[in-house]
C-alpha cells in the first residue's frame, strides 16, 4: 500500500483513494488485501507470521502491518494479497496455501486479510520500497511491535483463526 502513488495518472488502474463515509480516506479504488503468511510447527500451530515494516512515507508509515495494498478491477482478494506479498516481500505465490479470509468492511471500502500457511521455507525480504524490513515474526511477540492501527484492531481475530 503507498500513500505516495497520488498524482494525476495512478501507478496501477486500482491505485488511488476512496474518500469514505466512516470519515477516513482508504487506499485502493477497489479495495485493498494483504497477506497474513503463517508457519507452522510439526503439530500445526501457529508459530510465526510475516509483518512488514512500513516505509516513513507510505500512509500510516513507521507501522509495521501485512504486505498488502490496491485490488486491481478484475481481481480476487486472494490474487491482491499474494500478487501484493510477492512485490513487496518477495513471497513466491506458489509458496502459500490459502486457508481462508477475514473482511472489514466500511461504507465505501472493504480490506480483506487473507490467511496463508507457508508450503515449506519461505523467506521473506525487502523487495521494494515501501517497506524498512520484512521478517517473520512469533505470534506472540506480534503486539510487541508498533502496529498500523487497523492490523492492531484485527490482530486479536486474526490470532484466533490462525489455529482455530
Amino acid at each position: 500500500m503507498s500513500a505516495s502513488r497520488t498524482g494525476p495518472q495512478p501507478r496501477r488502474p486500482g491505485d488511488g483513494w476512496v474518500e469514505c463515509a466512516c470519515g477516513r480516506r482508504h487506499w485502493g479504488l477497489h479495495g485493498a488485501a494483504g497477506l497474513l503468511l503463517v508457519r507452522r510447527d510439526g503439530t500445526g500451530r501457529a508459530t510465526d507470521v510475516v509483518l512488514q515494516h512500513r516505509a516513513p512515507w507510505s500512509d500510516q508509515g513507521g507501522t509495521w502491518g501485512l504486505p498488502g495494498g490496491a485490488r486491481e478491477p478484475d481481481e480476487t482478494a486472494a490474487q491482491a494479497a499474494l500478487r501484493e506479498a510477492q512485490e513487496e516481500a518477495g513471497v513466491d505465490p506458489a509458496a502459500v496455501a490459502v486457508r481462508g479470509e477475514h473482511v472489514l468492511r466500511h461504507p465505501d471500502w472493504a480490506y480483506t486479510t487473507v490467511l496463508g500457511d507457508a508450503r515449506g521455507p519461505v523467506e521473506p525480504a525487502v523487495t521494494d520500497a515501501e517497506s524498512i524490513t520484512v521478517a517473520w515474526v512469533p505470534v506472540d511477540e506480534v503486539v510487541d511491535r508498533d502496529l498500523l492501527p487497523a492490523f492492531a484492531d484485527a490482530w486479536p481475530l486474526l490470532r484466533a483463526r490462525l489455529d482455530g
